[in-house]
């Protein structure tokens, strides 16, 4: 008895393709030739850009915070802070700014900062002209108008010549090469997608010789409320979702201000430190802010009353300090300044060139020694 009769049949059928078929007919009879021609992806030139926060997302966000007008400028406390402390890095520079630009300017906090009059003990007055009076104009962009003309009744806007300019997206600079004096930016560049392509951007739209100067979060900023959040997830649901944006490090900015063409760069890191009554309240004052989570693939819908009283213990265990009345949240700050290359510019000396040895100057002897 042969095996054969207890296997199936084996069928062979022929795989549909979409190549193209090409058929030759000799004199003599021959069975027909088929050709297969295979097509692979060509991947378009240029490096991808990594999506990390959807934009459209941050865009609402925005607009939301800035229809309850009164608790949105009482939430502008660390956005002035900031836009004023940044603007204290421009007394610095000995010069005028005929044109300058404001790079994500959200309610304008840069333009209050630069109206605001400076404290000098040797004036009559105790106070000396503000930064304004060095500026001939300053261009405010942003993408949400509502939150860019929220304070456009306010006294700070008869003191500047300010225009208002909300553009579809802030990571492509609609402005030609050579435009301005100064580009300044607070807190908005923690939400670039492609943040070495702006900053080149920046560059291109700066006159030679003229400063970048900006800050933006980073680091460990609310370093507190994603490790509670974390822990929260992993015991109420089993699993850890991103609640807190990632954010770029201080070591990564000065690579990447070099690498966009910037010359004489200089880079600190602050630290503020906010105490709220408790995590409701900060992560109230966050949305009211416009800061809310706005990654791009983001767990949709609230938290859970769970993951949210989970959270508030864990923060309370982890990071209150004995005696404090509220708990801690740490707000992490890169200040960056950034020159392009311009004639006339201090360049540093050669390799070697130096007339004097550090070892005399140290008595012949070397650091740390007496």
């Amino acid at each position: 008895m042969s095996l054969r009769q207890f296997l199936r049949p084996v069928v062979r059928s022929r795989l549909p393709t979409t190549t193209t078929t090409t058929t030759t007919t000799p004199a003599t009879a021959t069975p027909s030739c088929r050709s297969h021609r295979r097509n692979y992806a060509m991947q378009t030139p240029g490096n991808p850009v990594l999506e990390i926060f959807n934009r459209r997302v941050k865009h609402l966000q925005k607009d939301r915070a800035a229809q309850n007008v009164d608790e949105s400028r009482k939430t502008d406390y660390i956005k002035d802070e900031v836009a004023m402390r940044l603007c204290e890095r421009l007394l610095d520079i000995k010069r005028t700014f005929p044109q300058v630009l404001d790079l994500g300017a959200n309610s304008c906090n840069i333009a209050r900062a630069l109206t605001t009059p400076l404290p000098d003990e040797s004036s009559p007055t105790g106070t000396a002209e503000p930064l304004a009076s060095r500026i001939s104009h300053l261009t405010c962009i942003d993408t949400s108008a509502a939150l860019l003309n929220r304070d456009l009744a306010l006294p700070f806007n008869t003191a500047l010549p300010i225009t208002r300019q909300v553009v579809p997206d802030l990571e492509t600079l609609p402005y030609a090469e050579n435009s301005f004096d100064a580009v300044l930016s607070s807190l908005s560049l923690h939400w670039i997608n492609d943040l070495p392509s702006l900053l080149a951007q920046v560059n291109k739209i700066l006159k030679p010789d003229a400063p970048f100067l900006a800050a933006m979060f980073g680091g460990d900023t609310l370093f507190e409320l994603r490790t509670a959040l974390q822990l929260a997830d992993l015991e109420r649901r089993g699993g850890v979702t991103p609640h807190v944006s990632p954010l770029a490090d201080v070591r990564d900015v000065g690579g990447l201000l070099n690498k966009a063409g910037f010359k004489m760069l200089t880079v600190d890191v602050e630290d503020i430190v906010v105490e709220f009554p408790d995590t409701f309240s900060l992560m109230a004052d966050l949305q009211a802010m416009g800061e809310g989570n706005a990654i791009l693939h983001r767990e949709m819908g609230p938290l859970s009353r769970e993951v949210l009283l989970a959270n508030e213990a864990i923060y309370r265990a982890l990071h209150m300090e004995d005696g404090a009345r509220g708990v801690p949240a740490t707000f992490r700050l890169i200040y960056m300044i950034g020159w392009k290359e311009g004639e006339g510019q201090a360049q540093p000396l050669e390799r070697g060139s130096g007339q004097l040895n550090l070892k005399d100057l140290l008595g012949g002897g070397e650091f740390g020694q007496k």
